[in-house]
């Protein structure tokens, strides 16, 4: 009896050798994936850390952060924000204060005052981030080497009555508005009794 003729070689098949090899080449890829990955991870993570630990430590009382909301007054010594500032300073505000109540007026309240260099720097890069623009920015936050924050030679007063009436006033006691963008923005600028000088146009200038 004739057998059949073949057109084609019958199929080879993989050694059992061969195939145990390709999983264990899937296996190291599959691992070297993933330990990319989790490298990576890891990196993000520890960024993500790292800035955090710098805003929170950028945002503490102690650095000078006095949280929205919160009340304070210059007679709060315990605060840094107050006891940090230039003692001449806080005494011609402390008498302006005193007249100023006399007069009708609020007490002030203190929205900032000295600043350490660090939530300086915070305050500063949070507006470029704000603003979009370095320049816009600067206009309303100094660097930290210019803030008179920084030194403690300058606060940020409210309610509105109270600005006003330093700026009418503020020159009795030495205290004048030096920012012409920051009606809320005093320093020791002039002798008690003196004239103010011409205010800035903003921190920039």
């Amino acid at each position: 009896m004739s057998h059949p003729v073949l057109d084609s070689p019958a199929p080879v098949l993989p050694t059992r050798q061969s195939s145990s090899r390709a999983r264990r080449l899937t296996v190291v890829a599959l691992g070297v994936c993933v330990a990319a990955l989790l490298a990576a991870l890891a990196t993000v993570l520890v960024q993500v850390s790292t800035a955090s630990a710098g805003t929170t430590s950028a945002l503490t009382t102690q650095a000078g952060h006095i949280p929205e909301g919160t009340v304070v007054t210059l007679a709060d010594d315990h605060v840094p924000a107050i006891a940090r500032l230039h003692p001449a300073l806080l005494a011609a505000l402390r008498q302006a204060e005193a007249d100023a109540v006399a007069d009708g007026i609020p007490s002030f309240q203190v929205t900032s005052g000295w600043r350490s260099a660090e939530y300086q720097l915070w305050l500063l890069e949070d507006a470029v981030e704000r603003y979009g623009d370095e320049d816009i920015a600067g206009q309303y936050v100094a660097r930290p080497d210019k803030s008179r924050h920084v030194t403690g030679d300058a606060v940020d007063i409210v309610p509105l009555d109270a600005q006003l009436w330093l700026i009418e006033h503020g020159a009795r006691y030495g205290i004048c508005q030096t920012y012409a963008n920051e009606r809320w923005h005093f320093e020791l600028a002039t002798q008690p009794g003196g004239v103010c000088p011409v205010m800035k146009p903003d921190a920039a200038a």
